[in-house]
């Protein structure tokens, strides 16, 4: 019989050395290492193609940024996620204006045939619609703390190094969003977005 022994967790890597004389090696093994996550992330906010364009912008930035890092204040991973919100910043209109259109469009789908639709194609577009019109009508910095910890899967630490606000209003944010979406319905408030 193997006794039970206890496993020592992992200490975490040192943090890169982001001032060196080579940083392309450095943001070689950062993108190695994050691009797929932060793509993820992106991808489920804003689609694959955009997705794609934004985690090139945010090495890049993080490149021409990289005497910017501390890691005393953020580890590398909400460091770079902190980048990649702030780039997302700059599609949340767009994207909140997709989100309202597509409510628009399925309430007028829903008047103009709804005999043509089956009952499982219009629960699942009212649910979309729904989520979609929930996420729109959220605060920004609200949509980014439940965006970065549901789809991101940050920690709320990390969430609150990546968006430079304390791990208590992270926690506050989460918990005022869960309150006001679970209160919209059982369709916005399930499985979706919570993490």
């Amino acid at each position: 019989m193997i006794a039970d022994e206890a496993v020592p967790s992992p200490s975490p890597p040192p943090p890169p050395d982001l001032s060196g004389p080579d940083p392309a090696a450095v943001f070689g093994r950062l993108f190695d290492e994050h691009a797929v996550p932060l793509h993820g992330y992106l991808a489920r906010r804003i689609g694959d193609q955009v997705a794609d364009d934004l985690v090139s912008e945010t090495f890049l930035v993080a490149l021409q940024q990289r005497h910017t890092y501390d890691p005393s204040r953020a580890g590398v991973r909400p460091w770079l996620f902190g980048i990649a919100s702030n780039l997302l910043r700059r599609h949340v209109r767009q994207e909140v204006r997709g989100w309202r259109a597509r409510a628009r469009v399925g309430a007028d789908r829903a008047q103009e045939s709804p005999e043509a639709r089956t009952a499982e194609r219009v629960t699942a577009q009212q649910r979309v619609r729904r989520l979609a019109g929930a996420l729109a009508a959220l605060e920004p910095g609200d949509r980014d703390v439940l965006l970065l910890t549901s789809w991101g899967r940050l920690t709320a630490p990390e969430v609150a190094q990546a968006l430079g606000i304390p791990v208590g209003t992270v926690h506050s944010r989460l918990h005022r969003v869960r309150r006001w979406l679970q209160a919209q319905g059982p369709v916005v408030g399930g499985e979706d977005v919570d993490a």
